[in-house]
């Protein structure tokens, strides 16, 4: 396993979500941008609801997902935005609900249909990677066998080829087939292509396999306490020393609210309670999360990952009812608590 060194870890490019800052109207892409650039990050996921929502104060109407010529001239300013503050696109997010539909189908056609238009986006915006989320759909109207899942990626994977593109999947904690770390890693070693790779998350991960909204304790409550850690320990020593350093394309860093009261076992609004836990109950490391993060970073690196950390955090205060911040401050912030757990990463 490779030595987590503080030399290695000062080579880590850091990235922000665009999706992740900003608590009022007039924290406008712009100013969001201009924040995370002065905070020292060099790149940004780019979110594709931010185009939506830029593209209606840039065109003065609103924008609809699949009107993709309009789509392109919004990327297009987004893109002259993020050279003025020397940004970079390091990624496309978050494509999903793209695997496992029946062939022939209306959802089958949209999902390729998407896939062509956010490919156009990423050629605009000038990133070569696409983020895509494990599908949240219920199961009862996709497929979710293993080989139905992989031949559908490894199209994917061919369309993103033509361009020199890649795609990095991702588990979602509430996904319908692919909630853990594991699971995404064999579907990825069975699509088998040069360009797809993992977005690992540390809130997915430890959502998945440590936490749980729905009890009062926040913690999987089917074994004990020493179980649970047990069993969350033996993952991370299994993920440092199964999965080649190349295969992950980045790592996304948040934590998680406890919530009180917990959240109902039951789903609102479409969503499941980890997927209601994953949009409003997710602050940066260090700031009243409790899930071990830090040692799903440290698995991470001792695979020998060198590569992107981005902080991917959904704020919305221990309540869930909304947090109000100052967005310099916010991603100056954001920036020292990356550098605390990279610091707290560190063998040596």
């Amino acid at each position: 396993m490779a030595p987590i060194t503080n030399q290695s870890l000062q080579k880590i490019p850091l990235s922000y979500a665009s999706c992740s800052i900003g608590c009022r109207p007039s924290d406008t892409l712009p100013r969001r941008l201009e924040a995370i650039s002065k905070a020292g990050f060099i790149s940004i996921e780019l979110s594709f609801p931010d185009i939506i929502d830029y593209g209606s104060h840039l065109l003065g109407h609103a924008v609809q997902p699949d009107n993709y010529s309009e789509l392109l001239i919004v990327s297009s300013e987004i893109k002259k935005l993020c050279d003025a503050n020397s940004l970079t696109v390091m990624m496309l997010q978050p494509f999903a609900n793209f695997e496992g539909w029946p062939k022939g189908s209306a959802e089958r056609d949209d999902a390729f249909a998407r896939a062509r238009g956010w490919i156009e986006i990423m050629r605009i915006v000038g990133t070569d990677l696409l983020q895509v989320g494990s599908t949240d759909t219920p199961s009862h109207k996709i497929s979710t066998k293993r080989e139905d899942i992989v031949a559908d990626l490894r199209e994917l994977a061919g369309m993103l080829a033509e361009y020199k593109f890649r795609m990095a999947f991702e588990n979602w904690c509430w996904s319908t087939h692919a909630m853990e770390w594991k699971t995404i890693w064999e579907i990825v070693r069975d699509v088998d292509r040069p360009n797809v790779g993992l977005c690992l998350d540390t809130f997915q991960t430890a959502g998945s396999e440590f936490g749980d909204p729905t009890t009062a304790s926040g913690l999987i409550e089917n074994v004990s306490p020493e179980e649970l850690r047990k069993k969350f320990d033996k993952s991370m020593q299994e993920l440092a020393t199964s999965i080649p350093a190349d295969k992950i394309y980045l790592l996304q860093i948040s934590d998680a609210y406890k919530v009180s009261p917990p959240l109902e076992d039951k789903v609102v609004g479409g969503l499941r309670p980890r997927g209601r836990w994953s949009h409003d109950y997710r602050p940066m490391p260090y700031d009243g999360g409790y899930l071990p993060i830090e040692d799903v970073a440290k698995a991470v690196l001792k695979t020998g990952f060198r590569g992107w950390f981005s902080m991917e955090i959904f704020d919305a205060g221990p309540e869930g009812k909304g947090k109000k911040y100052e967005l310099e401050d916010f991603a100056k912030k954001a920036m020292d608590n990356m550098q605390k757990l990279l610091k707290a990463c560190a063998d040596e």
